[in-house]
């Protein structure tokens, strides 16, 4: 069987590209993959050096050399100047790629008040103020994609995410609201939605046989999805090929949220 063939995006060379949480799991694929179309990425993670390995891989793979800086989304002054920084820096960001969060799980007994605010700290309040950051040099570049990740853990109501899910569930409204408030911007805002993904992450926290199973026996498609499905779906929600879509809500689930309209 020959190997899958995968779409180049003109229109991805040379424009920035920022994505948050992009040292590890989907970001760190998100990264490969813009890095691969010749765009000029950019990415956060937590910790100082976390962004080298991923750097040396992109460019051993002869793509230009990612900038990476280490911050807290949730610290709202903070991420917002590093985002002065990359643009001060590379220029003018044409693909923000809202990434960064974490579906820790939490009994709805155990979730306090301090618990509550740092869910959606994590998981939903820097997809706006990355956008209202960027938004001024992306309209006055000429416009750009805004490409918020989401969750089908909400449309599935899966137990024992309550903050997480409540905070993936905002993602739409957030991403519906300012897809009307930035169009006449000529900025595109849509929603890509994953479903269960294998990551390091996932694998080490959760994966087991009779887990792929379950997911396999929910899902249409009867494959485990990873980063890569999610990484080309980013792509052309970024480039100009899907120049006429915002507000909306697209899934990479292999069909899994399905599973909740059946009687």
């Amino acid at each position: 069987m020959k190997a899958p063939r995968f779409a180049t995006y003109p229109s991805l060379r040379d424009r920035v590209v920022f994505i948050s949480g992009g040292s590890s799991g989907i970001g760190a694929e998100l990264v490969r993959a813009f890095a691969a179309q010749g765009a000029r990425v950019a990415f956060c993670g937590t910790r100082p050096g976390g962004g080298q390995a991923l750097i040396d891989e992109v460019v051993a793979a002869g793509a230009p050399a990612p900038w990476y800086g280490a911050c807290d989304v949730r610290d709202t002054a903070a991420y917002q100047a590093l985002l002065a920084r990359v643009i001060a820096e590379l220029g003018p960001v044409r693909v923000l790629v809202n990434n960064a969060g974490r579906d820790d799980r939490h009994a709805m007994e155990d979730v306090t008040s301090e618990l509550w605010d740092e869910r959606l700290a994590l998981n939903l309040k820097h997809y706006f103020f990355a956008i209202q950051a960027v938004a001024p040099g992306m309209a006055a570049a000429g416009g750009g994609s805004v490409v918020n990740l989401g969750s089908v853990s909400w449309m599935r109501g899966r137990p024992n995410l309550v903050g997480y899910t409540t905070a993936k569930a905002g993602i739409l409204g957030l991403t519906r609201t300012l897809a009307r408030e930035l169009g006449g911007r000529n900025i595109r805002v849509n929603a890509l939605v994953p479903g269960a993904i294998v990551t390091e992450r996932q694998t080490a926290l959760h994966r087991d046989p009779a887990a792929d199973q379950a997911f396999l026996d929910a899902q249409c498609l009867k494959v485990r999805l990873d980063a890569g499905h999610v990484a080309r779906a980013a792509l052309f929600l970024a480039a100009d090929d899907s120049d006429g879509m915002t507000g909306q809500h697209v899934l990479v689930d292999a069909g899994i949220a399905q599973q909740s309209v059946i009687t």
